[in-house]
């Protein structure tokens, strides 16, 4: 069958692993010329000779096995092709996956690098402000105790001043209040109320004392104050000239104690400005 070996050699196509395909006209497609041509052939070989069922058979098992030889080699061949394009297509797509999560991978990992800068960010940013806070607080804890508007305690010392031969004055008090901030009082009250800057101390019509503008005080008058006991009590005891001296020799009563512990209350008044103003720096 030279006809066959020719038409193999121009239609077949062989395959990696030198599998042959001939889909065109034994498998897929089937030449019927080719296949009377083989017929005619078997029929030139076999025609001398006395048919019967055993030649009949050997020629119906040979046409078999070059049928399912064909065939054979065709689903070799199919199979292989197919299992290398699933294998090839497998790893095409483990490949784009593989990329894809690389992508990703890295992708994560800058959005994770991009986090950790923001947290490190938002913590220096948080430890910064709450530094700032807690300056700004301690800065207004000092600002307000200066002003008189927190209550306050500490080492002091509390005179006691009262009507003796004599009547208090307002004057008598201002001069106790003075004389107690120059001696370095940090805090002062007279009766309860908190003394400040702005604090005034009047005596109305010569019958009774108000201290910050409306709080009337009478005898006996309790002023308290925090500060170096010692030196608080060294300057209200100066001979002649201090406080005590002063005003028991005029017919007051006046008693001075040193305490471990004053407590001193915060103004309750109304601090408020009506033409003073912030003035402005110039740079």
């Amino acid at each position: 069958m030279n006809f066959l070996e020719e038409r193999i050699i121009k239609d077949g196509i062989v395959k990696e692993g030198n599998v042959l395909k001939v889909d065109s006209f034994l498998n897929h497609q089937m030449d019927i010329a080719l296949f009377d041509q083989i017929g005619k052939e078997f029929k030139r070989r076999f025609a001398k000779e006395k048919i019967n069922k055993i030649v009949l058979s050997i020629i119906i098992a040979l046409i078999c096995v070059v049928l399912i030889a064909t065939i054979l080699v065709q689903f070799k061949t199919v199979e292989e092709t197919d299992i290398t394009a699933i294998e090839t297509m497998r790893e095409a797509e483990l490949r784009t996956s593989l990329s894809e999560w690389k992508s990703k991978y890295n992708e994560a990992s800058e959005q994770l690098e991009e986090t950790n800068n923001r947290i490190f960010e938002y913590e220096q940013k948080a430890n910064d402000e709450q530094e700032t806070k807690n300056l700004v607080e301690s800065e207004l804890k000092q600002t307000n105790m200066i002003l008189g508007k927190t209550n306050v305690k500490g080492s002091g010392v509390i005179v006691t001043v009262e009507d003796g031969e004599s009547e208090v004055q307002a004057s008598y008090l201002v001069d106790l209040v003075n004389e107690l901030k120059y001696a370095g009082a940090e805090a002062i009250s007279i009766n309860g109320s908190r003394i400040i800057n702005t604090s005034e101390i009047a005596e109305i019509n010569n019958s009774y004392i108000i201290v910050n503008g409306a709080k009337r005080i009478a005898s006996p008058y309790e002023v308290k104050a925090i500060g170096d006991q010692t030196y608080l009590t060294s300057i209200l005891s100066l001979k002649d000239s201090g406080f005590i001296d002063k005003y028991t020799s005029g017919g007051l009563i006046v008693r001075l104690e040193q305490k471990r512990e004053v407590q001193i209350p915060k103004y309750d008044g109304e601090m408020k400005f009506n033409y003073a103003y912030e003035k402005e720096e110039k740079e």
